[in-house]
């Protein structure tokens, strides 16, 4: 039964609802509703410009209306007056097949018909920094391995405290903040869930992490790699697949090597089969291609990959396979769109089942130190450019994702990294100026 947001509104007080939905460069888009509308808004949608945001639009189509997905709202902890709910995009009454959340609830319902449920978390690290952006935001935390810094993570008590306070209020289960490898860097998590609450998860806590530290006189950043010789923002996804009661969990098997069950590795194995091509969407800036192709950072490592590579227990690699029963997928960064990560590892999975793809060889090596040993493993792409043509090269991912979304993603990506090629910058006046 579908929950009544007016009825939710008069129970918990609510005075104003942001009918949110993503765009395909992850922007968070919104309309704040007054509950006394939001009745009409269920049922007709909010109207938007689709053109006024980062969709392949144009002013001429007709209104896009964000129609609110009611079991995703959630009462502001901070503004108990206000609640968001995450909306699907719809124009002329069908949904808007390159909408990010429209993608993903198509992987999840395609997963659902093979007997499949997958189970996913993130780990989306993130900067507190100045106001303006230009440094980090404690003057003290200058240590060379910041890591886990007990002094570090206290002196931000206020903003991480307040954070976890409402997760836990919200039931998110949160059971662990730290002090990340670089200086001013923090990372929180939760319990794991289905792929599509964790995307919604995924998208509200960026927008909670930017909101509370903006009322403490500080900026979050979730770019991928904002200040150089700083170990970038990564965002971890740990990956399960279960029965549909969600019981019984279909990658476990103590019996097989790293308790990953033949299921789990040919979910595994389409995950290796298109990572070059995923790369346009997990990691989907010019500045992504910082982090996974950095030098070695001040901590002494950038705890990112650059090849296409697996193992067991090991953090060096694209995939780790931390214990029975999942595994952790280190490729994604900050900048990712919730939905289509979510999407995006749904589709390479299925790839990799219905295929019966093998993930090849495991390498029980540091990579950061003996990784020109391995030579059958491709490296990742050194830059978005690369990464689109991989991915204009993967038919088979664009299909899964779809034909409309990827050709149109593909379009504004190119329109980006054309945007970057035409800008001057001082390392060119540095280096050519008396040439």
């Amino acid at each position: 039964m579908t929950l009544d947001l007016a009825a939710y509104a008069k129970g918990n007080g609510i005075k104003y609802f942001m009918i949110s939905y993503t765009d395909l460069f992850g922007g968070q888009r919104a309309k704040l509703v007054p509950a006394g509308a939001i009745a009409g808004m269920q049922e007709d949608g909010a109207g938007f410009a689709g053109f006024a945001t980062w969709l392949d639009l144009t002013p001429a189509h007709p209104d896009l209306f964000a129609m609110p997905d009611a079991s995703s709202v959630i009462q502001l902890p901070w503004k108990k007056e206000v609640a968001w709910v995450a909306a699907d995009c719809v124009m002329d009454g069908k949904p808007v097949d390159q909408a990010p959340r429209v993608i993903l609830k198509r992987l999840v319902a395609e997963a659902a018909k093979e007997g499949l449920r997958v189970k996913t978390g993130v780990e989306a690290e993130f900067f507190l920094i100045t106001a303006d952006g230009q440094k980090i935001s404690d003057e003290y935390d200058t240590a060379e391995k910041p890591c886990y810094d007990q002094q570090a993570v206290m002196r931000r008590y206020d903003v991480i405290a307040e954070i976890c306070d409402y997760m836990l209020e919200l039931g998110w289960g949160p059971y662990q903040n730290d002090h990340e490898d670089a200086n001013g860097q923090f990372e929180m998590n939760w319990e794991f869930d289905d792929a599509l609450s964790t995307a919604d998860k995924h998208s509200f806590f960026k927008f909670m992490v930017k909101s509370v530290a903006e009322k403490h006189g500080l900026r979050a950043t979730f770019m991928p790699k904002p200040f150089k010789g700083l170990t970038g923002n990564g965002c971890h996804c740990h990956i399960s697949v279960w029965d549909l009661d969600g019981k019984v969990n279909a990658f476990a098997d103590k019996e097989m090597q790293f308790g990953l069950s033949a299921k789990g590795r040919t979910f595994l194995g389409g995950v290796m089969k298109h990572a070059s091509a995923l790369a346009a969407i997990t990691n989907p800036t010019v500045n992504s291609y910082k982090r996974i192709n950095a030098p070695r950072t001040i901590s002494g490592a950038t705890w990112a990959p650059n090849t296409v590579t697996w193992t067991g227990n090991n953090r060096t690699h694209m995939v780790r396979v931390p214990g029975p029963g999942r595994f952790e997928l280190r490729l994604p960064d900050g900048a990712v769109n919730p939905y289509l990560l979510q999407a995006i590892v749904i589709a390479a999975g299925l790839s990799g089942l219905r295929s019966n793809a093998d993930p090849g060889p495991h390498y029980d090596i540091d990579m950061y130190q003996d990784g020109h040993t391995v030579t059958g493993a491709p490296k990742l792409p050194l830059n978005l450019m690369d990464a689109l043509r991989e991915y204009e090269k993967d038919t088979e991912l664009q299909a899964m994702l779809g034909i409309e979304f990827s050709a149109a993603y593909l379009k504004l990506k190119h329109g980006e990294w054309n945007a970057y090629c035409g800008h001057f910058t001082q390392w060119e006046r540095d280096t050519t100026l008396d040439i």
